[in-house]
Order: structure tokens, then sequence, then C-alpha cells
């Protein structure tokens, strides 16, 4: 598979720049532009992220989709919040929207605290039970010829149908997460499964983890989707100026609960990816080629927080370093978003495919 690039969305203008100190939810224009920016920029996937108290990532989806031509998104999805029988109409006619650009993240739950904001109150091992038996269902409904029923652990329905059925069939299915309930349900039936960015050596073991699962399932080993918050400038000293500039940035604004206002900013977090990047963290600050943890202490590893700091070429080298080791879906986003991923399209993602065509070029000959 062709090594790709995914970004994210941004709803709000307000929380775009590294100096923002206020949000309005959701900002159409703003929006528009931001996809319109990568597509036109190259990039080849972008999140459509959840939370509790955000826009409906169902709908953000399907406004990307409508506003775009090749970008693909990146739906995330909580299987506690809508049955899955709905959901897999839903996502069979969004998929349809899209002309079948769609793929699924499936988001099991690493904070109790945010699970049950939304009336979801089992443990952290029943939600990634849950999932497993959620992601069976879609695919029962979407490969169905007619009507099906269900018997299991947390769903029940009896002869359901759709009229409704995905471009390619089935819709990608993305898992992820570091925790061994993680890898088991992504090793079992992730397409995908994606990773936060941690050194090389501990992102390979986490790699093998999710291919020993899936080889024992027998089942092809999913693609691998890891993710950075590269920091870049003209050179490499002045990228870590830039880094510096926005670290302090990151922890005024935690200090201001406004960053992270729905996230947990003192204490352990629950989740186990969290806990890692914090342990990874107390071992160095910076690690193998450019991997800067700094960021992840300043947000208490409130999701993927870790950057890459350097030149266009030192970041490009250091992604290709994850490609080598078995990362094909690399997830690049800044902490200035819409700059930064312009920025991104310009300088990182020319460099990286300009390197695997002379590679694949000269394995060829």
């Amino acid at each position: 598979m062709p090594v790709e690039f995914i970004s994210a969305v941004h709803t709000d203008s307000a929380a775009s720049g590294p100096a923002a100190s206020s949000r309005t939810g959701l900002d159409v224009r703003h929006l528009r532009k931001y996809a319109r920016a990568l597509d036109d920029g190259g990039f080849d996937h972008t999140l459509v992220a959840y939370h509790s108290a955000s826009p409906d990532a169902f709908q953000i989806a399907q406004f990307v989709a409508t506003h775009t031509e090749r970008v693909r998104p990146i739906l995330a999805h909580r299987p506690g919040v809508i049955f899955p029988t709905h959901a897999a109409r839903a996502l069979a006619t969004l998929d349809r929207i899209s002309d079948g650009r769609l793929t699924l993240h499936i988001i099991s739950g690493g904070s109790d605290e945010e699970q049950r904001r939304e009336g979801d109150y089992l443990d952290k091992a029943e939600r990634y039970e849950r999932s497993d038996e959620y992601i069976q269902i879609l695919r029962k409904v979407w490969q169905a010829e007619g009507p099906v029923s269900h018997e299991g652990k947390y769903f029940r329905f009896e002869g359901y149908h759709s009229d409704v059925k995905p471009v390619n069939g089935l819709v990608p299915i993305s898992v992820g997460g570091s925790s061994q309930d993680a890898y088991r349900v992504g090793g079992q039936q992730g397409d995908i499964f994606g990773l936060w960015g941690e050194p090389l050596k501990e992102t390979a073991e986490q790699i093998a983890a999710v291919n020993a699962v899936a080889d024992a399932a027998g089942r092809p080993r999913p693609r691998i989707w890891v993710s950075f918050r590269p920091i870049i400038a003209p050179t490499d000293e002045l990228a870590w100026e830039k880094a510096h500039r926005t670290l302090g940035v990151l922890r005024d604004r935690t200090r201001n609960t406004e960053l992270l206002r729905h996230y947990r900013t003192t204490g352990r977090p629950a989740n186990v990816g969290s806990q890692r990047l914090l342990d990874i963290a107390e071992r160095g600050e910076v690690h193998d080629r450019c991997l800067w943890t700094a960021p992840a202490v300043a947000t208490n590893a409130a999701g993927a927080s870790t950057a890459l700091v350097g030149s266009p070429e030192t970041v490009a080298k250091a992604l290709l370093d994850y490609v080598d080791i078995g990362c094909d879906l690399l997830s690049i986003r800044g902490y200035d978003p819409l700059n930064d991923a312009i920025d991104y399209a310009r300088h990182i993602l020319p460099l990286v495919r300009q390197e695997l065509a002379h590679r694949a070029t000269t394995h060829a000959a």
C-alpha cells in the first residue's frame, strides 16, 4: 500500500492559532477553508474528531466530503452513542455521499469521566468488548443480502435490513489505542490501527503486538497510522526556537484551562496511551532523530501531542524512519492547525513522496 498522509479538520477558527483564547464551536467558513486547503495541499485523509461537547462528527464529515474532491474523511465514532444498525445505515449513506471516500475510526473511550457525559457507564474492558461486537455488526449489515438478526452481549435485534450499502461493499475501519484490549480488537477487527507518536523502538513493539494478534486470527495485518505534531522552520535551529515559543503558549493555555477545558490536565491520565507518553517523557525530552515529548508533558498527554522538530528535511527524514518500521499512514497536524497544514503540504509532503518515489525507482532498477 502507498504511504499516505492524514490531517485533522478544525471546526473553529478561534482555536486555530497558537495564541487562541476563545472558541465558538463551529465556524462554517473556516471549516470550508480548512477542508479545501487539505484537499488542495495533497493530504490523503483527514480525521474528523469526536468529543461529547464538539459539533456532531457525522455532519462535519459530510460537510468535508461535499466540499472536497479527493481527501478522505476519517470519522471518529463511539460505539456507545448510536445503535449499530442505525450507524451502519448512516455510515453507508455518508460513504455514498462521499463517493466511497469514508473511513471509520472506532473510539472505545479511554476516560470513564468523558464516557459518562453521554450516559456510558461500561468499564474500559467492556467498552472494548462492545467495540468488537459493534464492528462485527456493521460488517454483517453491510454485507447482508437480506435481513439479519443478532444476539450478543451488548446488542440484540431481529430482521434488520438496510437498502443502502457502502460504495465498495465495506467502509474501512480503524481502531486505535495502546492497551492490550486495543491491540486485541485492532488486530482482530481493524483494517487500520492508530498509534500516537512514540520513539521508534516503542512504536515497533506496538506494531509487533498488533500484528501478532492479526496473525493469530488468520487475517491481514492492519495498516499502521502514527500521529505527530510537527514544528518546522527553515533550519533546525529556527525550528527549536519556534518549538519553545509554542511550548510557552501551550503551558499558558493549559494553566488557563482554555486549550484543554474538556480534559483532565492534572493527575495521572486514565488511558494507557497518555500514560505511555508521559513515561517516555520522563526518560528524555528528545528521542531518536527529533521526537520531542515536552508538549505531551505540558498538556498532560491529552491526545496525540508529541512533536517532530526541525527543518522540513529533518522532519521528512524522521517520518521516513517510521515508514521503515511499518507505518504507512502518517498523521501530521500542528498546534497552529491551518497554517501548519498549509506549510506541511508545501514542505513536508513533497519531500517524503519524492524520497519514496526515488526508493521505488531504485528498487525497480
